[in-house]
């Protein structure tokens, strides 16, 4: 007998997949539709949320598998917009469930508890990989949230998986196999000026690129200050408070005197390297790297912005009452879009300088073979 042909309901295996929506009940009948509506729409949040942890864990592979070559990262960004573009679909499918009233929830919202969206493994697998500082977490009460999560996972069902997930991301995170450390290394190897880490005048090129930036960002702050100060519309010494903590913070950035003594010298080189990279971003040579750092800012950036508007939701439909598992709702859900798992990428920002007020490159090379002014 012939096999049988495949047929799309069994590629998608859509028998199996079409009768998960049972919620506690465990049969979808019994449920309003407005539960049904809930369940689905998590269960949606879920499945994409283990598409973003493939494509970033796709990232990080081409990122680890040695020096970057050039043409790696044009699939790099492949896949980390890939990732942006579903959480951009994420944050409008709230939408969707604001189409509950606030008495529709509470209809069912008792069956939830002590289950919470807070338990989503696969977020916190998703924050382990981008390289989420621990420090960054926000607890759960005095508990760690980790720590909390794989208390609540042993011994339920379907929790033996839960738990091996959170442990291999833990893993992970530990072995630097990150987005931000993988990051973090490629921006350290950033040519500035022609010059590379390990070659003998590197440290110079750095000490010299940076000096000319600092001194050109100073001198443009100051303009700015005159400029204020020249409107009358606000009191002067406001303004010099404003622009010393500018300028205080500008040059923490510059010396990485933000960062312990033993981190210091990395830390200066990478955000050197981003430096040159956003404020050269015209240039050809950096074409794909400037991409790239602009993908990274897009990611988080949708990130945020699903954190903010999940927060928004919750207080829509249920105020700012205790949540399901036990955490303060949307108090908590409002410290956890706090974070910024890469801060450099967005304090950068605060430092660019109009293109003309940048001190140019000093290596023909990054034009290709055409600096200005050739034939």
């Amino acid at each position: 007998m012939a096999d049988t042909p495949l047929s799309y309901w069994d590629y998608l295996q859509l028998d199996t997949l079409l009768a998960l929506q049972g919620g506690a009940d465990g049969d979808d009948r019994a449920l309003v539709p407005d539960e049904l509506l809930f369940v689905i729409t998590h269960q949606t949040y879920e499945l994409w949320f283990k598409q973003v942890l493939r494509e970033l864990s796709e990232a990080i592979a081409l990122f680890r598998a040695g020096p970057v070559p050039e043409e790696r990262i044009p699939w790099v960004v492949h896949h980390l917009r890939r990732a942006a573009q579903i959480l951009h679909l994420a944050v409008a499918q709230f939408e969707v469930i604001e189409s509950l009233t606030p008495q529709d929830f509470l209809g069912f919202r008792d069956k939830l508890v002590p289950a919470s969206g807070f338990q989503s493994v696969q977020m916190r697998e998703m924050e382990l990989l981008l390289g989420l500082d621990a420090g960054q977490r926000v607890p759960y009460g005095k508990t760690d949230t980790l720590a909390h999560i794989r208390t609540l996972a042993v011994g339920s069902r379907g929790g033996a998986h839960a738990v091996s997930a959170l442990d291999a991301a833990l893993g992970a995170a530990a072995r630097g196999d990150t987005l931000r450390a993988a990051l973090l290394d490629w921006l350290h190897r950033t040519p500035i000026d022609g010059s590379t880490p390990g070659t003998p005048a590197d440290d110079a090129a750095v000490d010299t690129f940076m000096a000319g930036y600092a001194a050109a960002f100073q001198s443009y702050q100051d303009d700015q200050a005159a400029r204020l100060r020249a409107t009358g519309l606000s009191a002067e010494d406001e303004v010099a408070a404003r622009f010393a903590a500018s300028t205080a913070a500008a040059e923490a950035f510059f010396t990485a005197a933000d960062r312990p003594p033993d981190e210091r010298a990395f830390a200066r080189r990478v955000r050197a390297g981003l430096l040159y990279i956003e404020s050269h971003r015209h240039l050809p040579l950096l074409a794909w790297p400037r991409l790239l750092v602009d993908t990274v800012v897009e990611l988080e950036e949708q990130l945020v912005l699903w954190r903010n508007r999940h927060a928004r939701m919750v207080e829509r439909i249920i105020g700012r009452r205790v949540g399901t598992g036990g955490s303060a709702g949307v108090e908590y859900l409002d410290k956890t879009a706090g974070a910024r798992i890469f801060g450099e990428l967005w304090t950068v920002r605060t430092l660019l300088l109009p293109r003309q007020r940048v001190p140019a490159p000093q290596d023909a090379a990054y034009y290709y073979r055409f600096p200005p002014g050739a034939p």
